[in-house]
């Protein structure tokens, strides 16, 4: 079994309260791929300028993911340059170079075009389709998305999201999409478009889960350091797809996961996006080993149990 990721590697330049990392390594599909490489083979989609070296793909290297996918083009690679404020909520943006990224069109290789899982990152939703043109009956389908893309090209998104299992925004994303300011009303409104199950992502507030079978709420695991929260949205769906991977299991099991399972995976999610914050870039998640994952995800369990009266 193996997922596909296909989204942006990029430079990121990125100040917080607690200091600065000039042009390290970031985008969506880094931050996953190493996230879902604990627990699944991951082959890996995107494109880098010829500035993009070694250093930064030896992260990827020995780790379960394949580099086949990922184009090197004339240029330079995406650059995002942010800002964070003093409580790490809210963040400002200081330039975005698309560079080689504006110029991305996916090609899947063939030895990716049967794998089981595919996570389409943060692109247009056009090349989204356009993806999953090139797969094979993927058992399953995650997507991510932003406001760009819900106000400027919503019909798109909608015939995107009509071949989706699971959708990952975050709540303004939620609100923006369906419509509806209640998040409750919002989540039906968006699983009537396709995605069987709806993850609405509150940064340090936690996570809410929506299925067929209800809704499950996750808080974000608490921390005594939180360094740079950027990645983390990314490194939850890695984990979140990497667990759920893993817990399909061959291609003769039940093709969609129980709610227990979706619960399991939400606090694996959360759990590999708390370890990300601890560091600048993908620092504390190259870092990471299984066990300290494990013991964590403990904890967390620990952390949101109780027993009725």
């Amino acid at each position: 079994m193996s997922i596909l990721v296909v989204g942006s590697v990029a430079y990121d330049t990125v100040e917080t309260p607690f200091g600065r990392a000039e042009r390290v390594l970031g985008g969506s599909a880094s931050f996953f791929a190493v996230a879902a490489s604990f627990f699944v083979p991951v082959n890996l989609v995107g494109v880098v300028g010829r500035d993009f070296g070694e250093k930064q793909l030896a992260a990827f290297r020995g780790r379960g993911i394949d580099l086949e996918g990922l184009e090197r083009m004339d240029g330079e690679t995406f650059h995002w340059q942010g800002k964070y404020s003093y409580d790490l909520n809210s963040r400002e943006t200081v330039c975005t170079e698309l560079n080689v990224f504006e110029f991305f069109k996916p090609k899947i290789p063939v030895r990716y075009q049967q794998s089981e899982h595919v996570f389409l990152g943060n692109i247009d939703p056009v090349l989204q389709r356009e993806v999953l043109d090139q797969v094979e009956r993927p058992r399953l389908v995650a997507c991510d998305t932003m406001n760009f893309w819900i106000e400027g090209k919503p019909g798109e998104l909608k015939r995107t999201l009509e071949r989706v299992d699971v959708l990952l925004i975050n709540d303004a994303e939620a609100r923006q999409l369906s419509g509806e300011w209640n998040i409750v009303k919002a989540a039906r409104a968006i699983r009537a478009l396709g995605p069987r199950t709806l993850i609405v992502k509150k940064g340090e507030h936690g996570v809410l889960m929506f299925t067929e079978d209800g809704s499950f709420a996750a808080p974000a695991y608490p921390l005594e350091e939180v360094f740079d929260p950027t990645g983390a949205g990314d490194t939850f769906a890695g984990g979140f797809v990497g667990y759920l991977a893993s817990a399909l299991g061959p291609t003769e099991a039940p093709p969609h996961p129980d709610d227990v399972v979706l619960r399991r995976a939400v606090v694996m999610g959360s759990t590999l996006a708390s370890f990300c914050v601890e560091a600048f870039s993908l620092d504390r998640l190259l870092r990471l080993t299984r066990t300290e994952i494990d013991e964590r995800y403990r904890l967390f369990k620990r952390l949101t149990h109780f027993e009725s009266v």
